[in-house]
C-alpha cells in the first residue's frame, strides 16, 4: 500500500498553563511590565500634553513621597487599603466572592461612631476604646455573616447579596449623619470629640499603620500554617472534595465570612475614630472594590499585598499632583493609574501561561 505525504496546517502559536514559575522569574515579568508600562505612559504623556514624561514621573514621587506629611498619609491610606484587602483574602481564596466589604467597613464605622457618641461622655478612654473595637468587630462579622448564612443555608448568589449589602449599609449611614449632623438637618457628618485612637510618637496615623501591621502577620498565619487556613484552601479547590475529607463546608463557609466582616469591621474603626473622626456614606471610598485589585494581584498573599497595596495608593497620589501641578484634568491622571494597572494585571497571563510557536506546515505519511 502506498504512503502519501499530507501536509498539515499547523496554527502560528498555542498557549499553556505553566505547570509552575519560579519567584524570581515571576517578579522579573512583574518588573518588566512595570518598567513597559512606564515608557507607554511616557509616550501618551508626550503624544497627549507635550510634557517631559521624566519631569511627570518626579512629580508622581514628589507627590506621593515629597515630605513627611505625604508620606504619613500615603502609609495612612495603604494601610487602610491593605485592612480591606486582608479581610476579602479568606473568603475569596475559599471562592466566596465577597464584594460586600465596602458595607462591612461602614456597618464597622457606625457601631463604633454610636459608641463615640453615646457612651464616650460617660467611659474612661480605655474602656470606651475597648467597647469600641468589640462593637465595630462584632457589626463587620454580622453584616458579613447574613450573606454567608443564605449562601451556606440555601445556596443564594454570593455576589449579588453582598454588592446589595453595600447599598443597604449606604442608605442606613446616610440617614444617621442626617439624624447626627450639626447643626441637626444640615448633612454635616458630626465630628467624634470622644474615643479618638490616641497619638503615638506624635504621629496621628502611626497607630493605624502598627494595627493593620500585625493584622498582616496575623492573616499570613492564619492562612498558611493554622487548621482553618488549610480548611480554606480545600474548600476553594474543590467543595466536593472538601465534603469527601469530612469538612464541614458550611461550618467553614460562615465562620470564615465572620471573620472577613470582623476585620472590615476594624478598618471602619480606624477609619472613624483614627483618620476622619466623623463617619459619611463613603467614608469607606471605594476602597471596598479596590482591595480586590489587591489581594488578586498578590495571588492571596498577605506579604505581597503589602506591596499592591501601596503601588496603587502611590499611583493614585502621584497621579493627583500630577492633576495639580500641570493643570490638567483628572482624566488625564486616571489613564496614566489605568495603563500602569493594565500592564500589572496583564503580566500576570505570562506568569500562568506560556506562548509556544510552532513552523507553519508540517508534512505527515498516511
Amino acid at each position: 500500500m502506498n504512503n502519501i505525504l499530507m501536509k498539515i496546517q499547523n496554527p502560528l502559536f498555542h498557549i499553556t498553563k505553566r505547570a509552575s514559575i519560579v519567584w524570581w522569574k515571576a517578579w522579573i515579568i512583574r518588573i518588566l511590565a512595570v518598567v513597559a508600562a512606564l515608557l507607554v505612559s511616557g509616550i501618551v504623556t508626550l503624544a497627549l500634553t507635550g510634557l517631559n514624561p521624566l519631569k511627570v514621573y518626579s512629580t508622581m514621587i514628589e507627590g506621593a513621597l515629597g515630605t513627611s506629611r505625604r508620606m504619613w498619609m500615603l502609609l495612612q491610606n495603604m494601610a487602610i487599603l491593605l485592612c480591606v484587602a486582608l479581610a476579602i483574602t479568606p473568603a475569596f481564596k475559599m471562592k466566596f466572592w465577597n464584594l460586600g466589604a465596602e458595607g462591612q467597613v461602614l456597618i464597622g464605622g457606625l457601631a463604633t461612631e454610636v459608641c463615640m457618641i453615646f457612651l464616650g461622655p460617660n467611659l474612661p478612654t480605655g474602656l470606651l476604646l475597648l467597647v469600641m473595637v468589640i462593637a465595630s468587630v462584632a457589626a463587620g462579622a454580622i453584616w458579613a455573616f447574613i450573606p454567608a448564612f443564605f449562601k451556606a443555608r440555601w445556596n443564594t448568589n454570593e455576589s449579588l447579596f453582598t454588592l446589595m449589602m453595600n447599598y443597604v449599609a449606604m442608605q442606613i449611614v446616610s440617614f444617621f449623619t442626617l439624624l447626627w449632623s450639626v447643626p441637626k438637618g444640615s448633612g454635616t457628618p458630626r465630628m467624634l470629640e470622644f474615643g479618638q485612637l490616641p497619638v503615638i510618637g506624635g504621629q496621628k496615623y502611626l497607630l493605624n499603620v502598627l494595627i493593620v501591621a500585625v493584622l498582616t502577620i496575623g492573616m499570613f498565619i492564619y492562612l498558611k500554617y493554622s487548621k482553618h487556613g488549610y480548611e480554606i484552601s480545600v474548600v476553594g479547590e474543590s467543595e466536593n472534595t472538601a465534603k469527601y475529607i469530612g469538612i464541614n463546608v458550611k461550618k467553614v463557609i460562615m465562620r470564615t465570612m465572620l471573620l472577613s466582616g470582623a476585620i472590615c469591621g476594624i478598618a471602619g474603626l480606624l477609619l472613624v475614630a483614627g483618620t476622619d473622626h466623623s463617619l459619611k456614606s463613603d467614608t469607606a471610598g471605594g476602597r471596598g472594590f479596590t482591595a480586590i485589585m489587591v489581594s488578586w494581584l498578590a495571588k492571596f498573599d498577605p506579604i505581597f499585598m503589602v506591596l499592591t497595596s501601596f503601588l496603587i495608593v502611590f499611583m493614585e497620589k502621584g497621579a493627583s499632583k500630577i492633576s495639580e501641578v500641570y493643570r490638567l484634568n483628572a482624566s488625564f491622571s486616571d489613564i496614566l493609574t489605568g495603563i500602569i494597572i493594565f500592564f500589572i494585571i496583564g503580566c500576570e497571563f505570562f506568569i500562568n501561561y506560556t506562548i509556544k510557536f510552532h513552523s507553519k506546515s508540517e508534512e505527515v505519511r498516511k
